[in-house]
C-alpha cells in the first residue's frame, strides 16, 4: 500500500460552456435584482435609479462583468408568481449564464419567507450567491441562511402588517360606502373624472337586452349565441359569451344602482387567494350608490325567474329537470299523474312518425310507471288555443274578474313597509359603529340588522310578486279589450306571453295564464 494523498478539486464556476484556460482570472458575472411596489411617479424615479445604481455598481468592480440587472415595476413582493423580470432571471441561473446577485435588501427580493428561502437554496445548489446590500448577507456564508431566516421572517410581518393596514383602510371606505370597481370588466359602466359609475349607453343597452331576452323565457345559450350573432362582445372584448358571464350580468345588484361590497375577501396575504365572503367578514350594502342601468321591480323579477328555473324538478324520480325555452310550452306542460315535465319528441309508433309531447318521467325514469297520456304536438297546440279562445269568449266577464284581482286578490303594494325597515336598518347601522367604536359589545345591533334584512328581503320579493301580478294582469286586461273573439293561428310569442302552466289529466287539460285566469278544457 502506497503513502496516503490527498487531491484538491477547486469549486467550478457554474458554466454549462467549459472555458479555455487562460491566464487571465474569469470575472463573476454578477446580476442584480430591483423592484419597487407600485406605480406612483417618486416610485418609478426610485426604480430608474437603482437599474443606474447596479449597472455602475457592478461595472466598477474588476473582478466582476455585467449578466443583466433584472427589474420588476410596480409589482407586489409577497408572491414571486407574477414577477416577470424575477422569473426571467431564475431561467437564467439555471442556464449557466449568471454566478451571483445582488440585492438591496430581502424585502426587495422577496417579502415572503417560503418564497426567499426556497430560491436561495435553489440558487445554492446551482452554487449562485445573493448579496443583500442592506443586510450584508452573502447568502453562501455560513452564517447566511440562519440570518435569512430571522430577516426573512421580519420581512413576512412587515407585509403582513401592511396587509393588514390595506384591509382597514379598505374596511373604513366600505363603511363610507365608497365604492370600488373594475370598470374596465364592468359592461354597462365606466368611471368619470370624480371616479363615480356613469352609463354606458350602447353597452347599457346590451345589458337590458340580457335582462329582457331572459324574461322572455331564453335561456342562457339562447341569449349567448344571439349576442355572438350579432358580433357583440363581452366587458374584456371576448367575442364568446359563457352561461356564467350570462349569470354575472343578471345576478349583479350594481345593474339596479346599489352596491354590495366585500363579496370576496383575501384569506392569505402571501398568496393572495380570495374566497367568497360567507359571513366570515363584514359586508356593506350601498343603496343608490349610482344611476341604474335594470329597474328595481325588472331585477327583483329577474332574481325570482332564476329560483324558479333552478327548482323545476321531477314528480317521481326526485331528479332536477334541465329548464329549457326552446319552445313556447317547454317547461310550462305538466303531468298531472306525477308531476313531472313534458317534452317534446319525435316518436315513431308501428311506422307512423309524429312529433309528441310526452311526461318526462314515461320518457327516462326506468323502473318507474306513469300512466299520463301522450298528445301530438298538433293536439296540444289546437287545445291551447281552444283555451284562449274560451277566454277570449266571455272576455267581458274574465276583465272583470281581473279587475277585482288587482283590488282584492293583490291587495296593496308593500312600498311603505320597505321605508319603513330600510329607516330601521339605518338606525341599527349607526348604533352599531358607535358601539365598533366604542369597543363594545355589538352582537345584539349585529343580530337585529341581519333579522331586519330578512324582513327588507320578504317586503321586497312581495312587492316584486304585486308589482308582476299586476302588470300580468293589466296586460291580460289589455290584450283582451284589442284582440277579436277568436284566435285561428298558433302563436309561439302570444302563448309565451300569456301562458303560465298547463296541467295535462287523463279527460281534460288544466290551463293556468300567467293574469291568475285558470280555466279547463275538456280532451
Amino acid at each position: 500500500m502506497g503513502e496516503k494523498s490527498v487531491t484538491i478539486f477547486p469549486p467550478r464556476l457554474n458554466r454549462k460552456v467549459e472555458e479555455t484556460k487562460t491566464e487571465e482570472k474569469i470575472k463573476l458575472r454578477v446580476a442584480a435584482y430591483c423592484r419597487v411596489s407600485t406605480d406612483s411617479d417618486e416610485q418609478a424615479s426610485s426604480y430608474e435609479a437603482q437599474i443606474e445604481h447596479y449597472t455602475l455598481f457592478i461595472q466598477n468592480n474588476p473582478e466582476w462583468v455585467l449578466a443583466g440587472v433584472f427589474a420588476d415595476d410596480g409589482i407586489s413582493g409577497t408572491n414571486t408568481k407574477k414577477r416577470d423580470e424575477f422569473n426571467r432571471m431564475i431561467e437564467e441561473c439555471k442556464n449557466g449564464t449568471i454566478d451571483m446577485i445582488i440585492t438591496k435588501s430581502i424585502s426587495r427580493f422577496a417579502r415572503n419567507t417560503i418564497d426567499c428561502l426556497k430560491y436561495i437554496r435553489k440558487l445554492k445548489a446551482l452554487n449562485i450567491a445573493v448579496f443583500f446590500e442592506k443586510e450584508n448577507i452573502n447568502t453562501m456564508d455560513s452564517k447566511g441562511e440562519v440570518l435569512l431566516t430571522i430577516m426573512a421572517s421580519l420581512a413576512q410581518q412587515e407585509s403582513e402588517s401592511l396587509s393588514q393596514n390595506v384591509k382597514l383602510g379598505i374596511q373604513f371606505r366600505y363603511q363610507q360606502g365608497i365604492v370600488q370597481v373594475n370598470h374596465n370588466r364592468f359592461l354597462g359602466y365606466t368611471k368619470d373624472e370624480n371616479k363615480n359609475l356613469v352609463i354606458v349607453p350602447e353597452e347599457a343597452e346590451i345589458v337590458k337586452r340580457i335582462y329582457r331576452e331572459y324574461l322572455d323565457g331564453a335561456n342562457y345559450k339562447e341569449i349567448s349565441s344571439g349576442l355572438e350573432s350579432d358580433g357583440i362582445l363581452t366587458a374584456v372584448g371576448n367575442p364568446k359569451w359563457h352561461s356564467s358571464t350570462l349569470r354575472k350580468i343578471l345576478t349583479n345588484e350594481k345593474y339596479m344602482g346599489d352596491a354590495l361590497l366585500q363579496k370576496t375577501y383575501t384569506v392569505d396575504c402571501l398568496t393572495k387567494k380570495r374566497v367568497a365572503n360567507d359571513g366570515t367578514v363584514p359586508q356593506y350594502y350601498v343603496n343608490n350608490d349610482h344611476e341604474a342601468i335594470i329597474p328595481r321591480e325588472l331585477f327583483a323579477r329577474v332574481q325570482e325567474e332564476i329560483k324558479r328555473r333552478a327548482n323545476i324538478r321531477s314528480g317521481m324520480d326526485g331528479k332536477k329537470r334541465v329548464y329549457s325555452s326552446k319552445y313556447a310550452l317547454s317547461s310550462v306542460v305538466f303531468c298531472g299523474h306525477c308531476n313531472d315535465m313534458y317534452r317534446r319528441t319525435h316518436w315513431n309508433n308501428r311506422g307512423k312518425k309524429q312529433i309528441v309531447w310526452r311526461c318526462v318521467t314515461r320518457l327516462s325514469a326506468p323502473g318507474v310507471e306513469c300512466p299520463a297520456r301522450t298528445l301530438t304536438e298538433v293536439q296540444l297546440q289546437n287545445l291551447v288555443l281552444e283555451a284562449i279562445n274560451t277566454v277570449l269568449g266571455g272576455k267581458q266577464r274574465a276583465i272583470k274578474v281581473l279587475e277585482t284581482n288587482i283590488a282584492e286578490v293583490l291587495g296593496n303594494d308593500h312600498s311603505d313597509e320597505l321605508k319603513r325597515i330600510e329607516v330601521q336598518i339605518e338606525k341599527q347601522q349607526t348604533l352599531l359603529v358607535k358601539l365598533t367604536t366604542a369597543s363594545e359589545d355589538y352582537s345584539k345591533v349585529v343580530d337585529k340588522i341581519y333579522a331586519l334584512q330578512r324582513e327588507k328581503e320578504e317586503a321586497i320579493a312581495n312587492n316584486v310578486n304585486y308589482n308582476a301580478g299586476k302588470e300580468r294582469i293589466e296586460e291580460m286586461i289589455e290584450y283582451l279589450k284589442s284582440q277579436p273573439k277568436r284566435v285561428t293561428a298558433y302563436d309561439e310569442q302570444l302563448i309565451r306571453k300569456l301562458t303560465q302552466k298547463i296541467t295535462v289529466f287523463d279527460d281534460h287539460l288544466e290551463f293556468l295564464f300567467r293574469s291568475g285566469i285558470k280555466i279547463e278544457i275538456k280532451g
